[in-house]
């Protein structure tokens, strides 16, 4: 699956639902559920939000095979946004971006291990 076809996944799974009744229960506005299923990237936490009610591993539709496999260089699904601000060198959005998904993998495993108490995270 594809950061790209994500729009076409929530109009799927939301079917003859309203978009206002969706994004209320995703907890996004109606409007930004309607962007993207237009085709708009979601910032990061509507990204979190979607996967959730989805319930999908955002891994699979940022197309991380696999945590032991190195990132892609740069990681342009996660960069797309970051790319987007003109203060920002390419190769700093790229890391960026490393480190975001860096991040989520992290996350992921520490949830795959029942590590749900935060405080003890850091």
């Amino acid at each position: 699956m594809s950061l790209l076809r994500l729009g076409n996944l929530l109009r799927e799974r939301r079917g003859g639902r309203g978009v206002r009744d969706v994004a209320t229960e995703i907890g996004v506005s109606a409007a930004t559920l309607s962007r993207v299923e237009g085709g708009k990237l979601p910032d990061l936490l509507t990204f979190r939000k979607l996967c959730t009610w989805l319930k999908v591993d955002p891994a699979e539709i940022l197309e991380i095979s696999d945590e032991k496999t190195p990132l892609p260089t740069p990681a342009p699904a996660a960069a797309v946004h970051l790319r987007a601000d003109v203060l920002l060198s390419p190769e700093a959005a790229g890391d960026l971006a490393h480190l975001i998904l860096a991040a989520q993998r992290e996350l992921a495993r520490r949830a795959r291990e029942q590590q749900t108490d935060v405080s003890t995270w850091f």
